[in-house]
């Protein structure tokens, strides 16, 4: 028997180019829900167009939470977004909606379906979390190149394959040098929550379609002219907020030439190689309920969908 004192949590995931905002704001609609949104680009102002921010009108559809919160030039980590992603759950649940939780970043995510105690670790183990995330979303050979900025000798010594050997130097250099213990907590679902997770996605070739029509939109909207706007901020080669595709890869291009169509491609190919690795990060979880958006209409997903989120969250 659930509890009925649990707070009821919808979670809408899966890879980049799924449609997880689309059918989130339906959702929203449908069960007087409010969205909180679990990615980790969408946190940042003047990011709107490369993180794929809801835009105007899905946003007048249904409030939405953690979105163009921070500024490029803010330190912004995993434990700052579970503390602010679980206020605003509970504020939701308290004001009596549905509190929906949207988005594509494993880490993220998994800080609040997951019982994961970020304070109980020293903050470096945090920070180990979090390299081994940005790994995961721009490739093993970006956390090189920051390793070869910070210890070009470290660099020159491990293989860029070797990615915990390259996360424990980056460790090494931005810490005292002291060896931290590994953060390996047991993945238990978070007893605060009765939750229906949602795993959105498409046959391989129509997801990877989708995306390259989601990077050309990205491009036509205005994409370069977003990242040129970064500069004011005079950030860091090494700041998180320049990590996401789209952004270090025109900041490359603006740095060191060459022509526009390679920079594109090399975003095309980050993003397929990215919703790879999140479809990796997210069906290692038994408790995702899987949507293949190719075998099913609009219609049927939906209804699908609500079937199942109302028998989830019904149960006593």
């Amino acid at each position: 028997m659930v509890s009925t004192d649990l707070i009821p949590l919808i979670a809408v995931v899966g890879p980049t180019g799924a449609g997880k905002t689309e059918i989130a704001v339906w959702l929203a609609e449908q069960r007087n829900g409010e969205i909180v949104s679990a990615d980790s680009m969408q946190v940042y102002r003047g990011m709107d167009i490369g993180s794929a921010t809801p835009s105007a009108a899905e946003l007048m559809k249904a409030p939405h939470h953690l979105i163009d919160c921070v500024d490029p030039d803010t330190a912004w980590t995993a434990m700052d977004y579970q503390v602010a992603a679980q206020s605003a759950i509970r504020d939701i649940h308290r004001r009596g909606r549905q509190a929906i939780l949207a988005g594509g970043t494993g880490l993220y995510v998994s800080s609040i379906l997951f019982d994961l105690d970020f304070s109980a670790v020293p903050a470096a183990t945090v920070r180990r979390q979090e390299l081994e995330q940005l790994a995961r979303e721009t490739g093993r050979q970006a956390l090189h190149d920051r390793l070869a900025k910070l210890d070009p000798a470290a660099a020159a010594r491990i293989h860029p394959n070797n990615i915990k050997k390259i996360i424990r130097a980056i460790e090494v250099c931005e810490t005292t040098g002291k060896a931290f213990p590994e953060f390996l907590p047991e993945e238990k679902f978070n007893p605060a929550y009765r939750a229906a997770v949602i795993g959105l996605t498409w046959d391989r070739e129509e997801l990877y379609r989708r995306i390259e029509q989601r990077v050309d939109r990205m491009v036509a909207d205005g994409l370069a002219e977003e990242v040129r706007s970064l500069e004011k901020y005079n950030l860091d080669d090494g700041c998180p907020a320049l990590q996401g595709i789209g952004y270090k890869e025109y900041i490359e291009y603006f740095r060191k030439g060459g022509d526009e169509e390679s920079c594109i491609a090399a975003i095309k190919q980050h993003s397929r190689n990215f919703a790879k690795r999140q479809l990796t990060w997210f069906r290692r979880y038994p408790q995702i309920r899987w949507f293949n958006r190719s075998e099913l209409s609009g219609k049927e997903l939906r209804q699908a969908v609500l079937e199942y989120v109302d028998r989830r969250l019904e149960r006593k």
